[in-house]
């Protein structure tokens, strides 16, 4: 390659080596999948969701196997924020990646005072917050359903840091640019689109849910397709920076969401099948930029043609 292809980008001040990102939830808190993978090479890892305290998720089964994706129903389960500070991030230090944590919470409350104390943590550079939780206090109503309540952890979490905060958003609402559009107003630096849609699968022959918490997640190239949409949505609706997930497998896969307007992506069900599949992206971006004679990859973003 005779001239080399600037792959960094800027997504609301937080700048990564590449638009590559680990997916929270699908790498643990990087230590597992660093014995197969180059993290110095990633763009970014998003860590698993950190809450206050700890929790011990669903009971299983919480992962099954669908056709072209994956459905789970964790939980949420993580080692809760002390053990994070003292256990996790003395690994995470040491791995040349630009680090987002991931906070989820049961009440915007737990959202501040995680993010608060996240805040003085120099290794972590932006916060990802995790919306499609359980708002206890008003009887499980999922936050990320809420428009309200998304502009609420918005505006509250931006009074305690000043580091980017991006908004994880749900797919599973009518019109998810309005929810961006809520996220800009109260102070947020960028949206990842799309969560996972809500999915369930049953055992014929015993007719019970394979999934003990009957539905879940659905991930994997599955939904590939409503992921685009929805960024494509928020891209034509409001001028905010987007991270785009959900199927991504490979290379072509990034580009398609680049183009319909993510700055960057996060690759997670795939973590399970190539745990090295992030490096294969990377060199395949480009040598497709090479070839498209695209000097920035940042030119991708948002270069739709919809004429």
């Amino acid at each position: 390659m005779s001239e080399r292809i600037d792959l960094s980008v800027n997504i609301g001040g937080l700048k990564l080596k590449n638009p590559v990102m680990l997916a929270s939830g699908t790498v643990g808190y990087g230590n597992e999948i660093s014995n197969f993978t180059d993290l110095s090479k990633i763009g970014a890892i998003v860590t698993k969701s950190v809450s206050l305290n700890p929790r011990k998720g669903n009971p299983p089964q919480r992962i099954v196997e669908t056709p072209s994706g994956m459905l789970n129903a964790i939980g949420l389960a993580n080692v809760g924020l002390e053990s994070f500070i003292n256990d996790k991030i003395p690994f995470l230090k040491e791995v040349n990646s630009t680090l987002v944590c991931n906070i989820a919470a049961s009440s915007i409350e737990e959202y501040v005072e995680c993010t608060k104390t996240l805040d003085g943590e120099d290794t972590i550079k932006g916060f990802e917050i995790n919306v499609s939780c359980p708002n206890v206090k008003e009887g499980g109503l999922i936050f990320g359903n809420d428009i309200s309540s998304v502009g609420r952890i918005t505006e509250k979490v931006r009074a305690v840091t000043n580091k980017p905060i991006i908004i994880k958003l749900s797919p599973n609402t009518s019109n998810i640019s309005e929810f961006a559009k809520v996220v800009k107003d109260e102070g947020g630096d960028a949206v990842s689109a799309i969560n996972t849609l809500v999915g369930a699968s049953f055992n014929i022959w015993n007719k019970k849910p394979k999934i003990n918490n009957v539905t879940g997640g659905l991930s994997g190239p599955a939904i590939k397709p409503v992921a685009i949409a929805k960024v494509l949505e928020i891209s034509r609706k409001v001028d905010i920076p987007i991270i785009g997930i959900g199927g991504i497998m490979d290379w072509k896969d990034a580009v398609e969401f680049m183009i319909a307007g993510a700055s960057a992506f996060q690759i997670g069900t795939v973590n399970f099948i190539n745990p090295n599949a992030g490096i294969e992206i990377i060199e395949g971006l480009e040598s497709y930029c090479s070839q498209m004679k695209i000097k920035s990859i940042s030119e991708l973003t948002a270069s739709y043609n919809l004429e």
